[in-house]
Order: C-alpha cells, then sequence, then structure tokens
C-alpha cells in the first residue's frame, strides 16, 4: 500500500499573538514542523506546541528560519557560511532540548520560507544548513523539498532523509514554489488542495502549474498553519488520501 507523511508547519504564536489552530491541525497530521523562536514562536509555545505533539504520538521536527519576526521568516537574507550555521546550529539546539524536556523526540529538521527557498535554489546553501543541523543532530531526518537542490543536497551527504510536496502551493517547472507574492501561488480551495495532493502522490511526480510532470519520492505533504484554510485543508487531505487507498503515517526516512 502507498503510504504518505502528513506534516504542518505550527508553533508560530508569539506571546499572546496566536497564529494558526495547531491543537487542531495536531489531530490530523503525522508530523510537526514546530518554529524555533526566530521566524516566529516563543519557549513557551514551543514546549506547548512539543508537549501537545508528544502525547499525540505526532512526529516533532525542528522548523529553523531567518533571525527576521517582522517579516515572518519570508525575507531573503544574506549570511556568511558560519553565520548561517550557527543560526541553524542554535535553533535545532533549542529543538532537541525542548522535545527532550517534554518526554518527547526531535526526529527531523526542516528549512523555514526564505532559507527554505533559497537553499531549493542553492545546492552549497544547502549543504551549509544540513551540515550544521547533522552537526548538533546527527540522527535527525532531513525534510527536502522534493526535485530542488535541497534534495541534491541530502543525496550527496547520504543522510536521512524525507522528500515533501506542498498541498497549499503552486509549482514553478523546476519544482520550485511559486512565488507568494504572484496570483494563484497559495491554493486555498481545501477540495482542488486534497484533490490534487491524490494526483501526486499515485503519479509519484510534482505537476506544476504548466502541467508538467516531474518524477520524484513523495514521503510527505505539507500544510501549512498559517493559512485560514489551513484545518480545512488538511482535513479533506487527509480524508481524500485514505478515501484512495494512501495509507497516512509518519515518515520514516531513509537515505536517497
Amino acid at each position: 500500500m502507498t503510504r504518505v507523511d502528513l506534516n504542518a508547519d505550527m508553533g508560530e504564536s508569539f506571546g499572546p499573538w496566536v497564529m494558526g489552530d495547531d491543537l487542531s491541525l495536531l489531530d490530523i497530521v503525522t508530523s510537526a514542523n514546530i518554529a524555533c523562536g526566530f521566524h516566529a514562536g516563543d519557549p513557551d509555545v514551543m514546549a506547548r506546541t512539543m508537549s501537545a505533539a508528544h502525547a499525540r504520538g505526532v512526529g516533532i521536527g525542528a522548523h529553523p528560519g531567518f533571525a527576521d519576526l517582522q517579516g515572518f521568516g519570508r525575507q531573503r537574507m544574506k549570511l556568511a557560511p558560519d553565520s548561517l550555521a550557527n543560526l541553524v546550529r542554535y535553533q535545532v539546539g533549542a529543538a532537541l532540548a525542548m522535545a527532550r524536556s517534554v518526554g518527547g523526540t526531535m526526529r527531523h529538521v526542516k528549512l523555514h520560507g526564505a532559507m527554505a527557498n533559497m537553499a531549493a535554489e542553492d545546492k552549497a546553501m544547502a549543504l551549509t544548513c544540513y551540515l550544521a543541523a547533522l552537526s548538533v543532530a546527527p540522527d535527525a531526518i532531513i525534510m527536502v523539498l522534493a526535485g530542488t537542490a535541497q534534495q541534491a543536497a541530502v543525496e550527496e551527504l547520504g543522510c536521512r532523509a524525507a522528500c515533501e510536496i506542498f498541498a497549499d502551493r503552486a509549482y514553478n517547472d523546476d519544482a520550485t514554489l511559486v512565488d507568494r507574492s504572484l496570483p494563484g501561488a497559495v491554493i486555498h480551495d481545501a477540495a482542488r488542495a486534497a484533490q490534487r495532493m491524490v494526483e501526486m502522490v499515485q503519479a509519484r511526480a510534482i505537476i506544476t502549474e504548466s502541467g508538467k510532470r516531474i518524477p520524484t519520492r513523495i514521503d510527505t505533504i505539507c500544510l501549512h498553519g498559517d493559512t485560514p484554510e489551513a484545518v480545512e485543508i488538511a482535513r479533506a487531505t487527509r480524508g481524500a488520501l485514505e478515501a484512495a487507498g494512501i495509507s497516512v503515517a509518519t515518515f520514516e526516512g531513509a537515505q536517497l
């Protein structure tokens, strides 16, 4: 039987300011990418979110991003490789410690926002980020944007990895995501998001906006926690996958 994981970015609230409905998402997804306080989140939010994920048997992951609270980590920044590596190490270390404190384990790492998009275009940058993460958490599974320079980086490293596609984002023909500033980049229709995920998983390929099919391994599907329709999209996607005979379960991670 075909099997796929569902992941969501979460833990993005800050103090009294609330972003997303994490508890509802945690009842649907099988992996959680939890903000580490730089692009979003704070220590209390990290602890609460990881505790809730652990209680539900949802896989806990670190979601490091640029130090960009105002821009939610979506503003591109140019950092020296050593500084970028330390930025990732700092956040992964925090996630490791916080997960352990609530009785859980941080099992994967997924880059956030602009950091992720830049690493999807630049293998050297992806290698810098992943080597930094693995220097702190050598057993971590690296979650990568399927078909991009991120995937090329983990193939070179030979580390455990999980290839990700997006339910709520449109694709360019090079497997990168359509820029959020462009019309149609973010998909808000839950039924459409769900159906395209079934099609991609069954085809074992990313299907771009032009209709191009890019063959790829698909281990996990991302549902962004900050979109207003996040819970609706998550519920519809899981329902459509299971109705199509596709099992939904936490990914195991393997070398590519």
